[in-house]
C-alpha cells in the first residue's frame, strides 16, 4: 500500500505533465510540443503566409504592389476564419530552398507555395499538411523550334530543374527508368532559372505542370514560342503547410479548404450568398452559421465560413479569377461529381 501512495501522484499527473518529466530519450520519437500558433497570430493581429515569389496566377504583385493570385487568396481565406478579416495577411515571398525554414523559424504561420505533399517531410521536418488545395503534377515544356513534341525526345537533353524539389527526384527518376540520358542545369532563382531556358542554356525547363503554365501565360505574346509536352510523370498533391503542435490551427487551416469546396458544392458564390438566407436546407443553414455551432468547434464564430465566401469567394471563384486565365484546364480539381478529386467531408 506505502508503495502505491509513492507512485499515486505520477499516476493522477495530466499526460502532457507526465511526458514532460521523462527523460527526452523516454519520449515518443516524433513528438513536438504543444503551442498555441492561432493565440500568437491573433495577439499580432496578422497572419504571415509564405508564397512564391512572383509566379502568375499564384502568387505576383499587381502595378500597384499588391499581392494576387491563386496562394494569395487562399491564405487570405484563411485570415477571414483566424482573424475575421481576409485583408490581415502580411506576404512574405520565399524560395524552394528556405521555405521550411521560413516555417519552422516562425517566420510564417502557413505556407502556401505550391508545395506537395509527401511522407518525408511530414515526418522529418515537424510540419503538417492541412489538405490538398491543387491535384498536380510534374511536366515538361520545350521550345517549340525543337520539333519535341514528347518526353520520349528528351534523351541526351539538358534540363533546368530547382535543385531541392520534388521535380529535381522526379525527373532523375523518369530518365532513369526510361534508360534516357540528361544533364540537369540546377539554378535556385526561379527569375534565373526560366531566364536559361529563355536563353537555351537548356532544352527544356521542368517543374509542376501549373507553374509551367503559368510561365506561359507570363510570356504574353511570345507564348506560342513554348510547348508544354504532354507527359505528366509525377503525382503533385499541392497542400498548404502549417508548423506541428496546435491541431485548433491545423482544423482551421483544413476546413478553410472544405468549407470553399462546400460553397461550391450547393451553389454558394460571393455574388449570391445573401439569397440563401431563407434556405431550409439544413446544410445550407449549418454553413451559414444560422444552426449548429461548427464555428465555435473549430474555435472561431458561427459565420466562418460564410466569412469565407464573401471576402473571397469560392473554390470555383478562386480558380476563375486565377488559374482560368493562365490557362490550365482544372481537370482532376473539379469537384468529384463533376469527374474530379475534389471532395470535402460534409460540414455537420
Amino acid at each position: 500500500m506505502r508503495a502505491l501512495r509513492k507512485f499515486l501522484p505520477a499516476l493522477l499527473l495530466p499526460a502532457a505533465l507526465l511526458s514532460q518529466s521523462l527523460p527526452a530519450e523516454a519520449q515518443a520519437p516524433g513528438v513536438i510540443p504543444s503551442s498555441d500558433i492561432v493565440g500568437a497570430i491573433r495577439a499580432r493581429g496578422m497572419l504571415n503566409c509564405g508564397v512564391a515569389d512572383g509566379t502568375a496566377g499564384f502568387s505576383v504583385p499587381d502595378s500597384q504592389g499588391v499581392w494576387r493570385g491563386w496562394s494569395v487568396d487562399l491564405c487570405r481565406a484563411v485570415a477571414s476564419v483566424v482573424l475575421g478579416d481576409a485583408s490581415k495577411v502580411r506576404i512574405v515571398p520565399t524560395t524552394t530552398q528556405q521555405r521550411f525554414t521560413a516555417l519552422q523559424s516562425g517566420e510564417i504561420d502557413l505556407l502556401f507555395r505550391s508545395t506537395t505533399w509527401t511522407l518525408s517531410r511530414e515526418a522529418s521536418l515537424g510540419l503538417l499538411f492541412a489538405g490538398i488545395d491543387m491535384y498536380d503534377g510534374t511536366g515538361f515544356m520545350v521550345k517549340t523550334s525543337t520539333g519535341i513534341t514528347s518526353a520520349r525526345g528528351l534523351d541526351g537533353a539538358t534540363v533546368c530543374v530547382s535543385p531541392g524539389s520534388t521535380t529535381e527526384l522526379n525527373v532523375a527518376d523518369y530518365f532513369r527508368t526510361s534508360n534516357m540520358r540528361f544533364t540537369p542545369v540546377l539554378i535556385a532563382d526561379i527569375e534565373a532559372l526560366r531566364s536559361a531556358f529563355i536563353s537555351g542554356r537548356c532544352d527544356a525547363y521542368t517543374t509542376d505542370v501549373s507553374s509551367l503554365a503559368a510561365f506561359r501565360a507570363s510570356q504574353g505574346a511570345a507564348a506560342a514560342q513554348y510547348r508544354l509536352l504532354p507527359e505528366v510523370i509525377s503525382k503533385e498533391p499541392l497542400g498548404p503547410v502549417i508548423r506541428k503542435g496546435d491541431f485548433r490551427y491545423f482544423d482551421m487551416v483544413r476546413w478553410t479548404l472544405f468549407a470553399m469546396l462546400t460553397a461550391e458544392e450547393l451553389g454558394i458564390t460571393s455574388q449570391n450568398i445573401d439569397t440563401f438566407a431563407t434556405s431550409t436546407n439544413p446544410e445550407i443553414q449549418r454553413f451559414l452559421g444560422r444552426a449548429g455551432d461548427l464555428g465555435q468547434m473549430l474555435g472561431t464564430d458561427n459565420g466562418w465560413a460564410a466569412r469565407i465566401i464573401r471576402q473571397v469567394g469560392n473554390y470555383s471563384e478562386v480558380w476563375e479569377r486565377n488559374i482560368t486565365p493562365i490557362g490550365w484546364d482544372r481537370g482532376p480539381n473539379r469537384l468529384w461529381n463533376q469527374g474530379g478529386l475534389q471532395y470535402p467531408p460534409p460540414m455537420r
